[in-house]
């Protein structure tokens, strides 16, 4: 965060945060799009009264099969007879049912278990049936809560893929350019100390058109993919919440409320991260089965970033606000997730990361027999078909509250999915009840051309 002091007979602060679009509407569902020059911004669809969502609530109850439908609290997906499946619809001339494209229903994966008696490897989760929200995010029928895609998941077990090479990091960041930031110091210094309450307008639009469009990095995976924008997205959009320019479903105080801009040096960069709990995976003593365990996401703030081995390293700086706001948005994460399935995917696809690094760790590929099939060829099941955001426009929130002009930016996603599986970090398997659950589950049950059981 860049903090520029003012000079000026303010008797309130200006607080101005610079980040994406802003979206305060709490009537309708939200979104991104990407146009066609990889601009990302915000679209929400209204919907005062919920009917659009109830209509489409029941035309779902009415095409899904019942047992589809009908909530489990561990439905099982048996990877490979999935691909089996998948391979024949395509070889047929036919593409993946919905029945495929959310994975059964599944709103999470818990389990994942190795049979190597068949051969099949198994993930496993709650599930129910599924419908798509007005915004085109799948969702639960009973809960609301994000449908896993098929999709996301293909991109994930291509980052761990059977070839043993592994994706160090994925990581998104939405960063001003140095450009930008130097033409938004030459603009502050026109200003310099002469800037009054009157004077808010201005000020908005000068720093919006000095900085510019922020640019967007994406590595480890393709940012042509559903799993890179939902990335962007989460990350967007959780700064716009720091800032203040989207009221979020839960009581998150935003950073701007609680910044004391006396208490923090001049030129500071303030930066939030998405990171994983690395402390979240259990694994069975014979190594045939693992648990994922909690929440899996934290949000760490410069001043508390997270080394390679998963511990945390003070930068120095001492913000208060920050910290606050970064542990406020950790501790209410799972709410959140309930109500904003944007969070609740961003959960997901850190799950199916850390999930496809355990495959490829156990050397489940070569020991099942199984190289991903049609789920490792893009030329066969197309997962790079969405348009690369590059870049985001500033916003700009005006907040009168002291003589210093708050410009906190950047920040990111930043998952190394291995790194959960380090002995440091794996978690006991106490009692053996992840190996009793591996041995309960019964593959053998399985007819022709069945790949998901409760």
């Amino acid at each position: 965060m860049f903090w520029s002091r003012f000079r000026c007979l303010c008797v309130f602060p200006v607080a101005i945060a610079l980040l994406g679009i802003a979206s305060r509407s709490v009537h309708g569902q939200s979104g991104v799009i990407v146009d066609a020059e990889g601009v990302l911004r915000i679209r929400t669809v209204a919907d005062a009264t919920g009917q659009l969502a109830r209509r489409r609530q029941a035309e779902a109850r009415a095409v899904l099969e019942a047992d589809l439908a009908r909530p489990s609290p561990l439905r099982k997906v048996a990877l490979n007879r999935l691909e089996q499946a998948l391979g024949e619809r395509l070889a047929a001339g036919a593409g993946p049912t919905d029945e495929m494209r959310y994975l059964a229903g599944l709103t999470r994966i818990q389990y994942v278990f190795f049979y190597p008696e068949t051969n099949d490897l198994v993930i496993a989760g709650p599930a129910e049936g599924y419908m798509l929200d007005l915004t085109g995010r799948p969702i639960g029928l009973a809960s609301g809560r994000s449908i896993l895609e098929l999709q996301d998941l293909v991109v994930a077990l291509r980052a761990f893929g059977p070839d043993g090479r592994r994706t160090q990091v994925i990581r998104v960041s939405i960063d001003p350019t140095q450009e930008g930031l130097a033409r938004m110091q030459q603009f502050l210094q026109q200003v310099g100390g002469r800037a009054l309450p009157a004077d808010t307008s201005r000020l908005v639009q000068g720093l919006r058109e000095s900085l510019g469009l922020q640019q967007v990095r994406i590595n480890g995976v393709s940012p042509q993919t559903h799993f890179a924008q939902v990335l962007v997205e989460a990350d967007y959009r959780m700064k716009l919440i720091g800032i203040g320019l989207e009221r979020p479903p839960v009581k998150i105080v935003s950073y701007v409320e609680r910044a004391n801009p006396s208490a923090v040096a001049r030129n500071a960069l303030q930066r939030w991260y998405f990171v994983p709990n690395y402390e979240s995976v259990r694994v069975s003593d014979n190594g045939l089965a693992m648990e994922l365990v909690g929440e899996g996401v934290q949000l760490v703030g410069a001043d508390e970033l997270v080394r390679a081995d998963g511990t945390r390293v003070a930068t120095g700086q001492d913000d208060r606000a920050s910290k606050a706001f970064v542990d406020s948005f950790t501790q209410r994460y799972p709410e959140l997730a309930r109500h904003s399935p944007v969070y609740a995917q961003l959960r997901n696809l850190i799950d199916m990361a850390i999930v496809a690094a355990f495959i490829q760790q156990q050397d489940y590929y070569s020991r099942s027999g199984w190289a991903l099939g049609v789920l490792g060829d893009e030329q066969a099941v197309s997962v790079e078909t969405y348009e690369v955001p590059r870049q985001v426009e500033t916003a700009v929130n005006a907040l009168w509250k002291g003589r210093t002009l708050m410009t906190p930016i950047g920040g990111g996603v930043h998952i190394q999915a291995a790194q959960a599986l380090s002995a440091g970090n794996l978690l006991p398997d106490e009692g053996g009840k992840v190996q009793q659950l591996h041995q309960s589950v019964d593959v053998r049950q399985l007819g022709d051309g069945r790949w998901w059981w409760d």
